[in-house]
C-alpha cells in the first residue's frame, strides 16, 4: 500500500490529517510522543506531505526507469 498517495489523504492537501498520523505511528515505531510535541511532528509532517505531493505529481511513463544505486 502506498501511504503517500492522493487516496490516503497524505498529499498535503486539505484531506491530510497530521494528528492522526501521529496517533497511529507513535505506536507503531513504539514510542510515546509527548502532548508538547504534537504540534512541531504536525509541522512537519504536513511539510514533507506537501513536498512527497511534488514528488508523486512528476509525470511518469512505462519507459521511465530506476536510476542506479549512486555510489560516492
Amino acid at each position: 500500500m502506498r501511504i503517500l498517495s492522493k487516496g490516503y489523504g497524505m498529499d498535503g492537501g486539505p484531506n491530510f490529517d497530521a494528528q492522526a498520523v501521529i496517533d497511529a505511528m507513535g505506536p507503531l515505531i513504539g514510542i510515546d510522543i509527548a502532548p508538547d510535541d504534537r504540534d512541531g511532528i504536525g509541522d512537519y509532517l504536513r511539510v514533507m506531505a506537501d513536498f512527497a505531493a511534488l514528488l508523486f505529481a512528476f509525470p511518469l511513463d512505462g519507459r521511465d526507469e530506476p536510476a542506479p544505486a549512486f555510489e560516492a
